[in-house]
């Protein structure tokens, strides 16, 4: 059975750059660059867990505010990224967010009207 995508290249390149932006706002600790690629009603949510550990962009801003002061030594390298608009799916190594440790992570990102709508994380967990 075959499925038609309706996705067109400016969605699919929209997507990835609404990512990089924010991957790279993250990088300089630009909060206003970061929030600016996030729609108002942005949900952050664990992926391992299902819970919601943001909800709004005030409340993105403030989160994201105080990680960008307490960790300055904090950078996300990209190792890998999917592109499935609306979707963004980052493989990430984040230095600097726990110390003295890398953190593989994954990132997912849901886009809608040229903003991300929604982000899903999971990170490594070490026993």
């Amino acid at each position: 059975m075959a499925y038609l995508c309706h996705v067109t290249e400016q969605t699919s390149l929209s997507c990835e750059l609404l990512a990089q932006a924010q991957l790279d706002a993250y990088n300089a600790h630009d909060v206003d660059a970061f929030a600016s690629v996030y729609c108002d009603d942005v949900q952050l949510l664990d992926l391992a867990t299902g819970r919601r550990f943001c909800s709004g962009i005030e409340e993105l801003r403030e989160l994201y505010s105080r990680k960008f002061a307490e960790k300055p030594s904090m950078h996300c390298r990209l190792v890998s990224r999917i592109v499935c608009p609306p979707f963004v799916i980052d493989e990430e190594d984040v230095v600097g967010l726990v110390d003295g440790q890398n953190v593989h992570a994954v990132a997912t990102y849901e886009c809608r009207d040229g903003k991300i709508c929604r982000a899903w994380f999971l990170r490594e967990v070490h026993v």
